[in-house]
């Protein structure tokens, strides 16, 4: 390239970021196009007044982010991945993950943490009548006016520890999942990074990448997120916005340190990251580390709802976030999902202010525990994390046993698992050799113990007896 010179006059930060930066971007426009080389160190060093030292780490930057390609004695190179559509770090499990579509039929369902029944559907039905009676003009058009009651419903709801939102810090919202899907649209544009764990619910970066969002994974250890990783993460990669779950991991059951919170809290303000924190089954745990929400208020967005611990099919839930985000959450959520339906909404706002999504609540965490309580009983002796007031468990497979090769086999045995692939957030070199099953969707506590009998019998069976070629 022999008339390009990159604008540095816009942006912060050292020189050799603010350069990778405006490469990157040239890129993205065409500027630079694929397979072009850019100048020699020397060269571009002199014609912008830096040291050859500085566009050294500029151009290794570049590599890092999968940009470009250098050899010694003929340059730097752009690689193709804009030019064809190809995206780094893109999910290599396909939009819906590893699951079936449609679920078969006759099999024992391990493969959902939906709320347990616990005859919620009498209450539901009954509220869902008096919500008719009430109001038939609402119900009969469209939701254009939320009424006060659904905001402070969503502030007792989220309210956890010392975490206490005001109700004028509340968006409504059709579930969790589309919370967090319009925080994303909200505040990010097609191209941003979002970061996420290697494992993670990774429905939300599926989503995000059908939104034109590109994925960083970020390491995790048995203690959760390692802060180190997610600063060179936002060094190198500059992240808008990070998905995260401190209270009890999906799918790993990890709670993240007081510590670590912090240091990601601190670590987000020093490169201006917004944080998603879902606390969805931190709601059902009595877990007292202070949310991460209470370490960087200003930044963080919180969000929870229902159908863990009361119903999933009234599609709950609220977000909580900083009084500037507010307005365009709520324009994101209705563009994303069509608009909140008064019905849905009204009943929701009902069972938490009424109490009765607090007692459903109790009886699930009764329920999960004593269904949790089976799965140890009967996997005593195999290398297995669980929670008492928490529908999932993670289990660590012992060799041979792989992941996929698992799941298949508990499958033609009749039960539904998932394997690691479906809760990585992007394209993983890492291997956990784990699987996680939910034990809240059985109707009974006796399918739960067949299904984990199954389970167990083929731990202890290995490889040798299950044969994948009938």
């Amino acid at each position: 390239m022999t008339n390009w010179l990159p604008d540095l006059a816009a942006g912060t930060g050292p020189l050799y970021q603010r350069l990778a930066d405006t490469i990157e971007s040239d890129i993205d426009k065409g500027v630079i196009g694929a397979g072009a080389k850019l100048p020699p160190q020397r060269d571009l060093a002199y014609d912008i007044g830096a040291t050859v030292g500085t566009v050294g780490r500029a151009y290794q930057l570049l590599r890092e982010r999968g940009l470009v390609s250098g050899e010694v004695g003929r340059g730097t190179y752009v690689l193709g991945h804009r030019a064809d559509g190809v995206k780094p770090d893109a999910p290599d499990v396909g939009v819906e993950g590893t699951r079936h579509v449609d679920a078969p039929k006759g099999k024992l369902r391990f493969d959902s943490t939906a709320a347990p029944d616990t005859d919620q559907g009498t209450i539901v039905a009954d509220v869902l009548s008096r919500v008719a009676q009430d109001h038939p003009h609402e119900i009969s058009s469209y939701t254009r006016d939320f009424p006060q009651r659904w905001y402070e419903a969503g502030a007792r709801w989220l309210s956890r520890n010392s975490f206490r939102p005001a109700a004028d810090a509340i968006v409504p919202t059709l579930g969790t999942h589309a919370a967090v899907i319009a925080a994303i649209a909200a505040l990010t544009t097609p191209g941003d990074y979002v970061a996420f764990e290697h494992l993670t619910y990774s429905q939300i970066s599926r989503s995000a990448g059908l939104i034109g969002r590109r994925t960083a994974l970020v390491a995790s250890d048995q203690e959760g997120i390692d802060p180190d990783d997610f600063e060179r993460v936002c060094a190198q990669k500059h992240p808008k916005m990070m998905f995260l779950m401190p209270a009890v991991q999906n799918p790993t059951l990890t709670i993240l340190p007081a510590e670590r919170r912090q240091a990601i809290a601190r670590i987000a303000r020093e490169y201006n990251v917004v944080l998603i924190e879902d606390d969805l089954y931190g709601g059902l745990t009595d877990e007292a580390t202070p949310l991460l929400a209470e370490y960087a208020p200003e930044r963080t967005i919180v969000a929870g709802g229902l159908s863990k611990s009361v119903a999933a099919g009234v599609r709950g839930g609220w977000l909580s976030c900083p009084p500037a985000y507010r307005h365009r959450i709520r324009v994101a959520h209705k563009m994303m999902t069509g608009g909140m339906p008064f019905l849905l909404a009204e009943v929701n706002a009902r069972l938490v202010l009424s109490g009765q999504a607090s007692d459903i609540r109790k009886r699930s965490i009764a329920e999960i525990g004593a269904r949790i309580a089976i799965v140890r009983q009967t996997l005593a002796g195999f290398d297995f994390k669980s929670n008492d007031r928490v529908p999932f468990v993670w289990l660590t497979l012992p060799d041979p046993w792989l992941s996929g090769t698992f799941k298949n086999a508990c499958l033609e045995h009749g039960v539904l698992i998932d394997d690691e692939d479906e809760f990585k957030a992007g394209r993983s070199e890492q291997v956990f050799h784990g699987v996680r099953f939910g034990v809240s969707q059985p109707r009974q506590r006796g399918d739960v113990a067949e299904g984990v009998a199954v389970i167990r019998r083929l731990l202890e069976e290995g490889r040798a007896g299950y044969d994948s070629f009938s």
